[in-house]
């Protein structure tokens, strides 16, 4: 064993020991390396054989009070390095769903309105509830915020995604347009004009 695979594996460790019990679930066989940053612990919920990757920042942080955000991945899944998922509301990750490094997923933003105040200084806003499906693949940079994605897609690298994308489908772009479709009947996938 590397000394690199020493420090991961004790890194998940020391982590799971002192943190496991403050997350609303903590599923087995959960291996998160090296947190960026956790906010709203108790609101997080990580189930079964997940991984996040080295320096993810998860947040489940209401901005209304009395409001109790929810933030859940899903059994199986893989979340890359310096992943930001930030929730206010609601983001729910499917089963298996993989996401490669830098991906930002959030269902806020923050507030830019009132041009005589810095953008720091306006308060965030909820725009929509996130839920991205079970076996999807999510690309290398990709920014999702307040949209919806379906049950094995696969987003390209650097999309931004502001609109919802059905099953089956595969989307890339700024923004983010759907260029294949799976077709059942035929068992392939077609390019949409």
């Amino acid at each position: 064993m590397t000394y690199s695979l020493i420090k991961r594996a004790l890194s998940i460790w020391i982590f799971r020991l002192f943190y496991k019990k403050q997350f609303k679930c903590f599923g087995k066989n959960v291996s998160i390396v090296c947190p960026l940053k956790i906010n709203g612990i108790n609101n997080i919920s990580i189930e079964n054989n997940v991984t996040i990757e080295y320096k993810t920042w998860l947040a489940a942080v209401p901005i209304e009070k009395g409001t109790v955000p929810v933030l859940r991945i899903g059994e199986g899944s893989a979340i890359g390095h310096f992943n930001h998922i930030y929730s206010t509301k609601s983001i729910i990750i499917g089963k298996k769903v993989l996401t490669a490094d830098k991906v930002y997923i959030s269902d806020n933003l923050h507030g830019y309105d009132d041009i005589t105040v810095p953008v720091i200084d306006q308060p965030v806003r909820q725009i929509g509830e996130v839920e991205i499906g079970d076996g999807t693949w999510i690309g290398e940079n990709v920014c999702v915020i307040g949209a919806n994605i379906g049950k094995n897609c696969v987003i390209g690298a650097n999309s931004v995604v502001t609109k919802d994308i059905p099953d089956y489908c595969v989307a890339v772009g700024v923004p983010c347009r759907i260029l294949k479709r799976f077709n059942h009947e035929t068992k392939k996938w077609e390019r949409l004009n």
